[in-house]
């Protein structure tokens, strides 16, 4: 059964990889579709590629990182198809080094994207949720918010705090007010990261790592599966990973 059909969804950092997957599955099982992200072209292409197959999409440039584009992304969703229904919290950075590196930038940016523009989006959508009672939250998580790599402490600390944000709220807004709140946990996705590493030798292992990778589209179906529940239902947690992925 489609529990999906017509629901509005936002999807941050959705104009590639896991993002991009997750809006152009969705929006095949009837949900209406605005993709956030901070490329304007990747934001076209997927919306022209969703609307190219029959669905309904838009989008809008949001800097995650920034409260009022978060609250002007909702603003936007809401005016364009009405309330949101779903909000996928997906963008993100992950960047290895080592600490004896001391990429303070590097570990900023993390906090600032993978913690703080949670919360953002968080909070712009919640009042539009708790208004009606109702309402689904998934939060990208990552194996690496279950253990801790040496070469990924500050991305594995964002992890864990998504994972204990997520929990908090599912035992909140769950029980008192309806909304699901869940997470995803992927293990290594071909989605482009390794190459995007800072520090040389972190760019090495992490390109080493993606050779095992899986595609951003199988993380897309369990999405689908998590979302696409009874309403007395909720997919807590969902770790996805390659079969030769041993830790």
């Amino acid at each position: 059964m489609n529990h999906l059909q017509n629901k509005i969804a936002v999807i941050t950092g959705a104009s590639s990889g896991i993002g991009a997957a997750t809006a152009q599955e969705l929006a095949r099982h009837g949900v209406k579709i605005v993709v956030a992200a901070l490329n304007q072209s990747g934001i076209d292409e997927i919306v022209g590629s969703i609307k190219a197959e029959g669905g309904q999409a838009a989008g809008l440039v949001t800097d995650v990182t920034r409260p009022e584009d978060c609250h002007a992304l909702v603003r936007y969703a809401t005016d364009t198809f009405g309330p949101v229904d779903i909000l996928i919290n997906n963008a993100g950075l992950m960047l290895f080094s080592s600490w004896s590196d001391v990429v303070w930038e590097d570990w900023n940016k993390m906090v600032d994207v993978n913690i703080k523009g949670y919360l953002n989006t968080i909070a712009a959508v919640l009042p539009g949720m708790l208004a009606k009672n109702d309402g689904q939250i998934l939060n990208m998580a990552s194996v690496a918010g279950h253990q801790v790599d040496a070469g990924a402490g500050v991305y594995s600390a964002t992890k864990f705090f998504v994972h204990a944000m997520t929990e908090s709220m599912r035992k909140d807004l769950g029980v008192n007010n309806g909304i699901r709140v869940n997470t995803i946990s992927p293990g290594v996705i071909n989605t482009g990261w390794a190459d995007k590493v800072g520090d040389p030798e972190g760019r090495k292992v992490a390109q080493e790592l993606n050779k095992i990778a899986i595609s951003p589209e199988d993380v897309a179906g369990a999405v689908v599966y998590a979302l696409n529940q009874p309403k007395n239902v909720t997919v807590n947690d969902l770790i996805v990973s390659p079969t030769q992925q041993n830790w």
